[in-house]
């Protein structure tokens, strides 16, 4: 269960995590078998969607008996490396921060915070749950110490770019950005954007 040598879009591996939530969810209903066109009612992808994304990484069903739930869910698992727990690195203390901290669904899912900073002087050393919130001065060696690979971006957006740039030069590879604004990252650098506002006015296109 390699990778594919093929390159793989994007949007199949952005579905690919939909997919795990639907067969970890169906799991804990006690079931073991699913297929294709169950997935696309739970999902609302086409189920020729479905079995074109996974076909990039193998052979999963079997005709006429469907998916196999558990060895799915291990493969898409192993696919987007969520076998095993990835450290995190939390930047910015402030009501998203906290709310991210107090989260406790990254754990089960792969991830797990291992450092939050913040440049406030009122916030440096205090607790965030288990976490004492260091200075900024401190993130590009504690994030080279803990050889962590990942962080989230939680600041203003007149500080996320200048964030980014020491995440970067401590070896982040990847960033989760709440901040509103666009960021600036060397190529090597995944960037993922969650913007609730931008969300927002884009629904309202529809209403």
């Amino acid at each position: 269960m390699s990778h594919s040598n093929r390159h793989v879009p994007a949007i199949v591996i952005g579905r690919l995590p939909l997919y795990l939530r639907a067969l970890t969810q169906l799991a804990a209903e006690g079931r073991r078998v699913t297929s294709s066109q169950e997935l696309s009612e739970k999902l609302g992808f086409s189920s020729a969607q479905i079995r074109k994304d996974l076909s990039y990484f193998g052979e999963f069903g079997k005709q006429g008996t469907g998916y196999e739930i558990e060895y799915l869910e291990r493969a898409l698992r192993e696919i987007l490396q969520v076998h095993h727990v990835w450290e995190m690195a939390l930047v910015g203390g402030g009501d998203l921060g906290r709310a991210l901290a107090n989260y406790n669904g990254f754990e089960a899912r792969g991830f797990r915070i291992a450092a939050i900073f913040d440049a406030d002087p009122q916030k440096i050393g205090t607790m965030l749950g288990a976490w004492k919130i260091q200075p900024m001065q401190e993130l590009r060696e504690t994030v080279r110490e803990k050889k962590i690979h990942l962080a989230i971006i939680a600041v203003p957006a007149t500080a996320a770019q200048q964030v980014a740039a020491e995440l970067v030069e401590g070896g982040i590879r990847a960033i989760l950005n709440y901040a509103p604004t666009t960021l600036s990252v060397p190529p090597k650098v995944k960037v993922f954007h969650i913007d609730p506002v931008a969300g927002l006015q884009s629904m309202t296109y529809y209403l």
